[in-house]
């Protein structure tokens, strides 16, 4: 059973940064497409980046592009999203997700497992 930690969420000031963790466990992850989503209160989820575990292409959304970055520690089974300069609009709760083949897709409906989120709060 695929399991998926994040950690790493708090409390920050505009303009600065936030590092969101990911551990995985449970399968081998070679395979795997990884991503970052996050849910503002009274909005949809929304996708934010993503990266392919075994040759690390990621893709991001344009509102984070720039800002973010996906990174993966395969020896560590983990996942970072590494957040810059961030925005009082980027409050939201998180999530991992994995994917069990190796596209980098968007779209929520094309992840399988989800982690249960952290909290990212910007104050303006």
């Amino acid at each position: 059973q695929v399991q998926l930690v994040e950690s790493g969420g708090g409390l920050v000031q505009a303009g600065g940064s936030l590092r969101l963790s990911c551990t995985a466990s449970g399968r081998t992850f070679s395979s795997y497409a990884m991503g970052w989503f996050r849910q503002a209160p009274g909005k949809e989820r929304e996708f934010g980046a993503a990266i392919n575990w075994g040759d690390g292409r990621t893709t991001y959304a344009d509102s984070v592009k720039g800002r973010f970055t996906i990174s993966r520690d395969n020896a560590k089974n983990t996942v970072y999203l590494q957040m810059n300069s961030l925005k009082p609009e980027d409050t939201a709760v998180y999530y991992c997700a994995a994917r069990v083949t190796p596209v980098l897709l968007i779209i929520q409906s094309g992840y399988n497992y989800w982690g249960q989120g952290t909290q990212v709060t910007v104050a303006s």
